[in-house]
């Protein structure tokens, strides 16, 4: 029988460990700040926009919104984020994509200084994980040792190389691991190319010795690569796009697309209903991927605030 891996779950873990260190750096007259930039008025992005802004706020970090209009300028967007850059309370900033059609979003991601880069999108951070940099956060502190200088405080431990690894691909990672699956020698199959969730995921599961079929609009014969794949994994936005018959009996299957209909209802890329007949374990939307993408979000966003705080007063160090 299928099994949901529930991301609630694992988000709330998360969560709680975020909200224990924010307290702790506010006992040192710290505080944690994450700006949040949207522009337009994308109904997924804004969902997600008001999600983010109340978790943040539960968890103890100080929000900063930004929310422009449609027809905002580059010009006026990349002066906002030079702000952010230099304002010392803000230790992240999230860009919601789509960004309106005329602005290059790669500008504006690549705007924004590493050290703030909490969603792991730009072209350092991005570099980072494709030159196998990042393996402190994918990997965990017993990794570390041999590859970068660890820094404890009382209660964390710092990462001087600091980086961020793309949340999304990271919350499938994590949930994936949650869920007990060992991806050592899986055959993975990621749907989708993009440079915000399969190009970085299909790297993560690579680093995690699985073997990686990367798949996409223009691949010819769709089901040839998932009948035989044991993890599947799709962010296209396209509904339905995945079926029972197209996947084999106990395939582990995480759906990362997100569609909102003209009801108002969230669903991902999977036919739920005919795949979780053939699935051992299957993510639901929503619920799955998203609560763990902004819980991550938020621990780097801390990460960086400890960080930032080590530089600026190495005396917490004693």
């Amino acid at each position: 029988m299928v099994k949901l891996m529930d991301g609630t779950k694992l988000a709330v873990e998360i969560r709680e460990n975020v909200r224990r260190d924010v307290q702790n750096l506010c006992k040192t007259g710290i505080e944690v700040g994450l700006a949040l930039l949207l522009a337009g008025d994308n109904s997924a992005s804004c969902s997600y926009f008001n999600a983010t802004v109340k978790i943040s706020k539960s968890v103890g970090i100080n929000v900063f919104e930004y929310k422009l209009p449609t027809d905002v300028s580059l010009n006026e967007i990349l002066n906002i984020v030079s702000s952010i850059n230099a304002d010392e309370r803000i230790n992240g900033l999230l860009v919601l994509f789509p960004l309106p059609k005329r602005i290059n979003p790669r500008r504006v991601v690549n705007a924004i200084v590493p050290d703030k880069d909490v969603d792991g999108l730009g072209s350092v951070s991005v570099g980072r994980l494709s030159a196998e940099e990042s393996m402190f956060q994918l990997f965990g502190k017993e990794f570390a040792g041999s590859q970068h200088i660890v820094q404890k405080t009382a209660d964390f431990s710092i990462c001087t190389s600091q980086s961020f690894l793309p949340c999304t691909p990271f919350g499938v990672i994590r949930l994936l691991e949650y869920y007990g699956v060992d991806i050592v020698g899986k055959n993975a199959v990621v749907i989708g190319k993009s440079l915000a969730v399969g190009k970085p995921l299909s790297m993560m599961l690579l680093a995690k010795e699985a073997t990686v079929s990367v798949c996409h609009k223009s691949t010819a014969n769709l089901k040839d690569y998932l009948i035989n794949a044991d993890i599947v994994c799709s962010a296209t936005g396209m509904p339905g796009l995945i079926t029972g018959d197209m996947i084999k009996e106990g395939a582990i299957v995480v759906d990362i697309g997100i569609n909102v209909q003209q009801n108002g209802k969230i669903i991902g890329d999977i036919d739920f209903n005919s795949v979780a007949k053939k699935a051992s374990l299957i993510t639901p939307v929503p619920g799955g991927v998203g609560p763990v993408t902004i819980a991550t979000l938020l621990e780097n966003t801390v990460r960086s605030a400890k960080s930032n705080a080590l530089l600026n007063n190495p005396l917490l160090l004693h």
